[in-house]
């Protein structure tokens, strides 16, 4: 009886500690990775490496396609594709958020979606980064409030900086349901192609869909003078760094903080005008059903 008692037990334990299909996932990719990095390290061709990368991703992709399932939001296919662009550390899009990106086109809305553990794993390797600007924290709703987890979670060739935060109604039976309107640039200052981005929690799902502001935002001409001005201050700066023979540095920088304050102070203004702009109703419109929509309604 010992024996069989001892067997069983042996099989339970097994069965408990078995790695789950997300840690399958994570070894999988970070073997890929390794994988890839060796290649790089002996100089192997280019095409060799790009061959290896895109069986590894579409080999992820296979597996997440079985953690997720079929997606069921309207708006969007129910087959996705991986959100992770490269495996290689020197390529753009590297580290991207583990999931599938569901979009029927580029220009149309797209929709990022992952599961809570791949989600606080992503965010935990985010906490842990030896580089403080890319540094995230690791609990979900902190990061949702950081323009910078959207720059690296969804996007990679951009910035995102939003410009508001959306009085959303949490869906039933969400956990969390956060959305922001906002933008993605290479530069600082006005951006007319504003998007709304919406963020659901529920259970162990995560949604992250951004679609295009509809209606357009439109311009503030406070707002605007705000920028204007500091533009102007900024150039003015950036003339008398290029005149001094020296290359004045602290010209150079004051030109950049002009920059930089003029563009918070323009987005802070937008924040604070937008909501009585007659379209903000149909953009909170927008947000909410793209919440709703997330999660199952």
């Amino acid at each position: 009886m010992r024996l069989v008692w001892t067997i069983i037990f042996a099989l339970a334990t097994g069965a408990a500690f078995a790695a789950s299909p997300e840690d399958d996932y994570i070894a999988a990719r970070d073997k890929a990775i390794s994988a890839i990095a060796t290649m790089e390290s002996a100089n192997e061709p280019v095409e060799t490496r790009d061959a290896a990368g895109t069986k590894a991703l579409a080999d992820l992709e296979k597996r997440l396609s079985a953690i997720l399932g079929p997606l069921a939001v309207a708006g969007f296919p129910a087959t996705g594709t991986i959100n992770i662009e490269s495996l290689s550390d020197s390529d753009i899009g590297f580290g991207m958020l583990d999931g599938l990106r569901y979009a029927k086109s580029d220009d149309r809305p797209s929709l990022v979606a992952t599961t809570r553990g791949l989600l606080e794993r992503w965010l935990q390797s985010r906490a842990a980064e030896m580089d403080a600007s890319f540094r995230l924290p690791a609990g979900i709703d902190a990061a949702l409030k950081l323009d910078a987890f959207y720059t690296q979670a969804i996007n990679s060739d951009a910035a995102f900086t939003g410009t508001l935060d959306f009085p959303l109604k949490k869906p039933e039976g969400a956990d969390i349901a956060f959305a922001r309107l906002g933008g993605w640039a290479q530069d600082i200052g006005p951006n007319p192609d504003q998007q709304v981005i919406v963020t659901l929690v529920k259970g162990n799902s995560v949604m992250i869909a951004s679609a295009p502001a509809a209606p357009p935002v439109p311009k503030i001409a406070a707002c605007d003078a705000l920028w204007a001005s500091a533009d102007a201050a900024a150039q003015k700066f950036q003339e008398a760094y290029q005149a001094s023979d020296l290359k004045d540095q602290k010209a150079y920088d004051a030109g950049n903080a002009a920059w930089e304050k003029g563009d918070a102070d323009y987005r802070a203004c937008m924040g604070e005008h937008l909501p009585g702009e007659p379209v903000f109703p149909a953009l909170l419109a927008q947000a909410q059903e793209l919440a709703d929509h997330m999660a199952g309604k």
